[in-house]
This record gives structure tokens, C-alpha cells and sequence, in this order.
């Protein structure tokens, strides 16, 4: 788990993701980069950086009261966990690829069980509630919406 959730093993994988937005996708690849600069700032700060401090929820790792039953294998992080950013960075990425090469990749669908055990990581190494990972789902969902309807209604205004 502790790999799983190393956001540099995953580089391969977003390398490739990356060939097929530019060998399949009729936007340019200028403009998909751009749009997933703004989609993992967007998805994480409203994870990290407002929600985080905002609601204070401690890890669990932190918790007094689970804190001497969790045998960590990794490092706990900051303090505060609600909302999972690694959950809501691997869902935007997950949801805005699956958008854009939903036609052209009938497997592309595998992001999401990808993301989902990015996301099942961060519970099982102690560093998250349910809720977190959860509520960092459904911010990177309605990111990867977000962006992607954007993307797509700017090339529109370009081509119409």
C-alpha cells in the first residue's frame, strides 16, 4: 500500500495517459495540459487548502484515541485529513481522461478503479477516514467535470 500510494510510481501510468490524450483527443495537447495544470491545483487546494484547515479533522493517525493502534508504514502527514487530496487528484485525473477518451479507449474505464485504490491506500495506511477519502472522491469527480465542460466549451466557442 505504501507504493500505491507513492504519486511518483504512478508516473508510467500518467505518461501514458498523456499519449493517448495527444494520439486521440482532436484538441491540442497544449490546451489538455493547461486544462490538467488548473484541474489538480483546483482539485487540490479545495481539498488541501481549504477544507483541510477549515474543518480541522485530525488523521486518524493523529487521533489520541486510535493514534496507539495504528501501526503506520508510511509517514501520517500533515495534521489534518478530511478532505483526502490524493483521493480527489487521482479521481479528477480518473474522470477528466475518461471524459475526454471515453469514445476512443474502451478500457479507459480502468481509471476509476484506479483511483479508487489510490483512495483505499490512504485508509489502509492510517492516514485517512472513510469520509475523507470519500468526500476527496466527489471533489475530484466534480473537478474532472468541471474542467472537461470548460475545455470542451471553449474549443466549441473556437470552432463554431
Amino acid at each position: 500500500m505504501p507504493w500505491i500510494s507513492d504519486k511518483y510510481v504512478w508516473i508510467p501510468l500518467y505518461a501514458l495517459i498523456l499519449f493517448w490524450m495527444y494520439k486521440d483527443s482532436k484538441i491540442p495537447i497544449w490546451q489538455i495540459l493547461i486544462s490538467i495544470i488548473v484541474l489538480i491545483t483546483f482539485s487540490d487546494q479545495l481539498a488541501s487548502g481549504i477544507l483541510k484547515p477549515w474543518v480541522e479533522r485530525l488523521r486518524p493517525c493523529y487521533d489520541p484515541e486510535l493514534k496507539s493502534t495504528i501501526q503506520l508504514l508510511k509517514g501520517c502527514g500533515g495534521q489534518y485529513g478530511f478532505a483526502s487530496s490524493h483521493s480527489s487528484n487521482s479521481f479528477a485525473i480518473a474522470i477528466f481522461t475518461w471524459l475526454l477518451l471515453r469514445d476512443k479507449k474502451p478500457l479507459i474505464w480502468l481509471l476509476i478503479i484506479w483511483a479508487s485504490v489510490v483512495a483505499y491506500s490512504r485508509v489502509y495506511l492510517g492516514v485517512h477516514y472513510l469520509g475523507d477519502i470519500l468526500a476527496g472522491a466527489i471533489i475530484g469527480i466534480g473537478a474532472g467535470y468541471f474542467v472537461y465542460f470548460i475545455l470542451k466549451i471553449l474549443n466549441r466557442s473556437k470552432s463554431g
